[in-house]
């Protein structure tokens, strides 16, 4: 692992291998291990989550703080760690209560390097030390350990305290691989440490000791009042499963630290949500995720199903939603160069699905398993189930394997109504990066899929739309993908309409907890078991978004209101985060066929998020208010980060630079278009009282016009800038401003606003 010097150096120090106590500073390849021994269970403790407890506390993007809480044999124990600076970090312990007498129970901080070279131990100086690549690192320590002990190796250490027990002394040493620093209990229910790098022993000792002796550092929340904790949950899911792959020497946001098949594990539609989810706070984190997820893409032209250390299941992919997510960052971002990244395997992959899944060249996909690669079930009914991503899902039960094909025998709503908003999504970005044949195409595809999807995998008799055999009729079963012809268009107003009498109706998706991946009257709903009643985290952002599409606001925010209180069930008190839900009470673990702590998880925080502060391909960058009090952010946005909050019914708007707008309007502000000289938007669903809409940092002499609609408004000069009358009972008129700077010297501060705010 040593040697990684590329890594942003706020991250440089951080929780990266799946152990997730452990600090690595990942350009030397430096640890710091926690190891917990208990003389009462004689075991000892690597604070790994696949066999110890442990719960996830906070964790920022980078490495300003990471918390987590453990327990052995009775001894729960809580660690921290923070920097400030890039070269240096901070840990502590506090043991918040004991097992056992605590002189019997050891926390021993482990200090390596992955290189092999050895750890000494400076008795005088009090602190371990280790030179990599000339480079120095010291790890002091608030009080003394009662002993250090050498190892060859972490696992090494463990095994010593299981075989040899608390009072073994014959393993002191002051130089090994790997250095103990024993502490118990008894004498150190609370301690710290920090470790920091420089160019010479003594830096390394000075820095350490002043990172030592620093303030704690504070977090305050990112989101509070409305949807309280729901950008925290965000962070906190992404921070820690964000983790280093040692196989192919990248970062990336593991679908869950607590398991993996082997040493790496990428499913495509997974890791796009972590690219997007990791978007809301840093466009690199964002950016390695999205190329993770591409690195799958095939010389065929699909991009892989799961690719793993152990298998490849090239054979098949998963719904195509990297089109969605890739439009998605860059609206969030502005950032062109993330389209460009990600268009050429796209593009590769929408044709693909085309030329290879739709045996009758009638338009419409079925999933399937090609003949090409070695993975596990290829060739198989599961193994091309597992292009919907519903492996065991109802919907797939009345679907037979056609060999000569290599097809699944119905065509799958979800996966034709996921290709139909890829085509869509091709077409924006090829339009963006100038590819103007490419986007015609694409466009035309859309096109397309929402045809076949509204006149062939419509059931009139039921008032939906399902899954459907090639050569007969509809499939009895349902799961929320019924749904997804919203999220892709393809349902005309008398279609969407009939589907938002499902969405409520408690026999079928309707309940306290939403949307069960069956109809609760289906008899697999009571199965309770993975895609067979259980509520998918995934499957309610894509419903969630297609209500958006279609302006049903209500009942989106309802669905993101369900989703809110669902995943808060279960985060505030256990921190779970969970792969999927019971749809009948909202557990999370009250079955084997989930993890506790789920990248995908966090979309439905996510949601909630995005009914305050958010995009989505249709209404661009919306606002929303209605009147509670809220504070939210920093997260990213085209004009850096912002925080927004909305106190007594007004909303202000900051980025880092300063004021952007303040308005008292309650109600949706869409499509947000700041640019130089310019500010644009669409006032949605106001009250019948004018609001106020004022633009810091501005001079009412740069107004050159400004419209609402038809009609002219008149700028006025308030305190700091100008503002605008917005008379009331709006319904989606555009306010478009336009303004000049100033270049008067006495007032320059009023350019300040245009500088900021870029397009």
């Amino acid at each position: 692992m040593c040697g990684h010097s590329t890594i942003p150096l706020n991250r440089a120090w951080n929780s990266w291998s799946l152990r997730p106590a452990e600090l690595t500073f990942l350009p030397l390849g430096i640890r710091v291990t926690p190891v917990l021994y208990s003389s009462r269970s004689r075991r000892a403790s690597l604070i790994e989550p696949r066999s110890d407890k442990v719960r996830f506390g906070r964790h920022t993007i980078d490495n300003r703080l990471i918390e987590l809480e453990t327990e052995l044999s009775g001894t729960v124990i809580g660690l921290r760690a923070q920097s400030g600076d890039p070269f240096a970090i901070r840990g502590d312990w506090q043991a918040t209560a004991l097992g056992e007498w605590g002189t019997r129970f050891w926390l021993t901080l482990a200090v390596s390097a992955d290189g092999g070279e050895a750890v000494k131990y400076d008795p005088v100086e009090k602190a371990a030390l280790v030179c990599v690549d000339r480079r120095h690192v010291a790890i002091v320590t608030r009080d003394a350990p009662i002993q250090v002990t050498g190892h060859d190796s972490v696992d090494a250490l463990a095994a010593d305290f299981e075989a040899n027990g608390y009072f073994y002394t014959a393993t002191r040493s002051n130089a090994d691989p790997v250095l103990g620093l024993r502490f118990n209990m008894e004498m150190m229910r609370e301690g710290g440490y920090a470790a920091a790098v420089a160019d010479t022993e003594a830096l390394a000792i000075a820095k350490a000791r002043a990172c030592l002796a620093a303030s704690d550092a504070t977090l305050p929340s990112v989101h509070q009042g409305r949807f309280a904790g729901s950008l925290d949950a965000v962070r906190d899911v992404v921070g820690w499963n964000t983790i280093w792959d040692r196989v192919n020497h990248r970062p990336y946001t593991a679908v869950t630290r607590i398991w993996n098949l082997g040493e790496f594990a990428v499913w495509y539609n997974d890791q796009t949500f972590a690219g997007l989810l990791a978007g809301l706070f840093d466009a690199d984190v964002a950016r390695e995720n999205m190329s993770v997820a591409l690195a799958g893409a095939t010389p065929q032209g699909n991009i892989a199903c799961i690719v793993t250390s152990n298998d490849a299941w090239v054979d098949r992919s998963q719904p195509p939603h990297g089109g969605l997510v890739a439009w998605l960052l860059y609206q969030r971002t502005g950032e062109k160069s993330l389209l460009q990244a990600s268009y050429q395997a796209l593009a590769r992959n929408q044709r693909w699905w085309r030329e290879n899944r739709d045996p009758d060249r009638s338009g419409l996909i079925s999933c399937g398993t090609s003949d090409v690669g070695e993975g596990l079930y290829k060739g198989t009914v599961f193994g091309a189930r597992n292009e919907t991503g519903m492996d065991n899902s109802a919907t797939h039960d009345e679907a037979t394997y056609d060999p000569a094909t290599r097809t699944l025998s119905t065509y799958d709503l979800g996966l034709n109504c996921a290709l139909a908003l890829d085509a869509e999504m091709l077409s924006k970005i090829a339009s963006v990066l100038g590819y103007r044949e490419d986007a015609l195409e694409f466009a035309s595809l859309a096109d397309i899929s929402r045809n076949l999807i509204g006149s062939e995998l419509w059931d009139e008799s039921r008032g939906l739309f399902a899954n459907r055999q090639r050569a007969g009729g509809f499939v009895r079963s349902l799961s929320p993908t019924t749904f997804y012809p919203l999220l892709c268009g393809a349902a005309n107003p008398e279609q969407a309409s009939r589907l938002l009498e499902h969405l409520a109706d408690p026999e079928t998706f309707g309940g306290a907890f939403v949307l069960p991946n069956s109809t609760r009257d289906d008899p697999s709903h009571a199965e309770n078991v993975y895609w067979r009643g259980r509520i998918w985290p995934n499957v309610n952002y894509m419903v969630w978004l297609g209500l958006r599409r279609y302006g049903f606001n209500r009942h989106a925010l309802e669905l993101a209101g369900k989703s809110y209180e669902l995943f808060m069930q279960n985060w505030k008190e256990h921190r779970i985060a969970a792969e999927n839900y019971n749809s009948d009470n909202g557990e999370a673990m009250d079955q084997g066929d989930t993890d506790p702590f789920y990248i995908w998880s966090a979309l439905l925080p996510l949601m909630a998020v995005e009914e305050i502060c958010g995009f989505d391909p249709w209404t661009g960058w919306t606002i929303t208010s209605d009147g509670a009090d809220v504070i939210l952010g920093p997260l990213l946005t085209p004009v850096g980060r912002v925080t927004l909050r909305t106190i007594a019914g007004v909303t202000s708007l900051f980025n880092e630079a300063g004021h952007l707008l303040t308005t008292d309007f309650i109600g949706r502000i869409a499509q947000i278009n700041f640019g130089r000289g310019y500010f644009a938007c669409i006032l949605e669903g106001g009250s019948q009282q004018d609001a106020r809409l004022s633009l810091p940092g501005l001079d009412v002499d740069s107004i050159i016009g400004a419209r609402l609609g038809d009609t002219t408004l008149t700028a006025y000069a308030v305190d700091g800038g100008v503002e605008f009358v917005v008379p009331g009972a709006l319904d989606g008129k555009a306010l478009q401003l336009w303004f000049m700077p100033v270049d008067n010297a006495d007032v320059a501060s009023s350019n300040a606003w245009l500088d900021n705010a870029k397009g």
